[in-house]
């Protein structure tokens, strides 16, 4: 007797792999609900008293300077290798490529352009915000400090907010703002701002960033990732258009199909609406199927009538008249 084998967990994923795509119509769009209003307003709020705290030189900028003069690349060598590689987790470049990568998988499996156009409006955002911040407020960081105690605004430097922590913030939990379902929009919150307080710590372990950069940055970040509701019907409307330029551009290619390549022969059909004129007389003695000859003017003779001339230069001497085959000629001298 033949048993089946059981699929395994590897058989059940390349079977989801192997459906066809479809449009997700069970994710609902996340909207600007009242709570989610309240919750803005105060992260806003906060973002505001931190930068009120360091422009007064408060208790917050005298922490960074104790965390700077404590040195943690120095107190925990040892993990200096490894803060190295993971402070990329905030680098822009590359965490734009892997998230761009599976936001990309997911908007063709699913016939959607909605997670890259929320993934290209949050890093827009992101640039347009934290950059006018950074340049707006130009504190240098801990390696560039002036004067020990002072806040260092307004001295062109780009560090404030962390630009690392705000991207990591963004970049990571914009998977979970797209997640599909409340379970994994949850784990991957926790995720998302677990890798991005730890980016920013290392940031001030390696000694680029004060600690009240990595607060702020972090503050910012959470700031665009509520505030996307607020686009969704922009990229609804862009994702429509998109995809009605698409139609009409297939629409437009197909009709070129069926018109044929340039340059193909077209046939002639004969016209049935115009009587045939009558052909032009024959004279007899000349075959019906032989075109009649176009003779230069002047009086012209038949060939019996033509004397023979001999050609000028020509060696032959003029001969006798000749006579037709089979008859004799007459007494030869």
């Amino acid at each position: 007797m033949r048993t089946e084998r059981k699929p395994t967990r590897l058989d059940r994923v390349f079977a989801r792999l192997d459906r066809e795509p479809e449009r997700p119509a069970h994710i609902g769009v996340p909207r600007m609900s009242r709570h989610r209003v309240v919750l803005f307003g105060s992260t806003l709020a906060f973002y505001l008293a931190i930068v009120w705290a360091v422009l007064i030189t408060s208790w917050l900028v005298r922490l960074d300077w104790q965390v700077m003069f404590f040195r943690p690349y120095q107190q925990w060598s040892e993990i200096h290798a490894f803060v190295d590689y993971y402070v990329v987790l905030g680098q822009r470049g590359p965490t734009a490529v892997m998230v761009t990568a599976w936001l990309g998988w997911r908007s063709w499996r699913q016939h959607t352009l909605r997670p890259l156009l929320a993934l290209g409006v949050s890093l827009l955002l992101l640039n347009v915000t934290v950059g006018a911040a950074k340049y707006g407020m130009g504190r240098l960081g801990p390696h560039y400090a002036t004067e020990i105690g002072s806040n260092e605004m307004w001295l062109g430097g780009d560090i404030f907010p962390s630009g690392h922590t705000a991207n990591a913030v963004v970049t990571w939990g914009i998977l979970a703002y797209l997640a599909s379902t409340p379970r994994a929009r949850r784990w991957l919150s926790a995720l998302s701002a677990v890798t991005s307080l730890g980016v920013g710590l290392s940031t001030v372990y390696i000694g680029t960033h004060w600690l009240s950069d990595v607060v702020l940055g972090w503050v910012a970040g959470l700031l665009i990732l509520l505030a996307l509701p607020w686009f969704e019907p922009m990229i609804a409307r862009a994702e429509a258009r998109i995809f009605g330029l698409r139609a009409r551009w297939r629409t437009r290619r197909e009709g070129a199909a069926e018109a044929g390549p340039l340059g193909q022969p077209v046939m002639l059909k004969p016209l049935t609406d115009r009587a045939d004129t009558a052909p032009e007389p024959v004279p007899a003695g000349r075959p019906a199927s032989r075109s009649p000859a176009y003779l230069a003017p002047g009086p012209h003779t038949t060939r019996a009538e033509r004397s023979p001339v001999t050609p000028a230069g020509s060696r032959r001497p003029p001969q006798a008249e000749r006579h037709p085959r089979g008859t004799t000629s007459a007494t030869r001298p």
